[in-house]
């Protein structure tokens, strides 16, 4: 049962909210998933050219692809024989954009940014 908000803060999460973003975190847990929906959230890519991309084989590939497909993290639409993925939720979008400006190149936390001052 979730708490109603307060001048402290918003709501707590429901039991299925926490499963739900749970699963989320589950699916981009994986370098390879990550690394795809990195790519597909700059564009459509077909199954082959994800695969050259990441440096998996395409029936891992497409394994992983499907996982992503079904927790409804990425979509696909045919055209032809060719099936394209592309990543369309905008929070999934800001999640991994967000991800990314907290890690820095080398892997270690990125600083944050100064904090601004309400005076200036």
């Amino acid at each position: 049962m979730s708490t109603p908000a307060s001048s402290d803060g918003p709501a707590a999460p429901t039991p299925p909210q926490l499963a739900a973003a749970a699963n989320t975190f589950a699916m981009l847990a994986s370098p390879a998933r990550l690394h795809l929906v990195t790519l597909m959230s700059g564009g459509r890519f077909d199954v082959g050219t994800l695969a050259e991309k990441v440096g998996l084989s395409l029936p891992t590939t497409s394994q992983h692809l499907s996982k992503l497909r079904l927790a409804g993290i990425v979509s696909a639409r045919r055209a032809g024989r060719h099936s394209y993925y592309t990543v369309e939720d905008p929070h999934v979008l800001s999640l991994v954009e967000q991800i990314f400006e907290h890690i820095a190149p080398d892997g270690s936390l990125a600083p944050d940014p100064p904090a601004k001052d309400p005076h200036a």
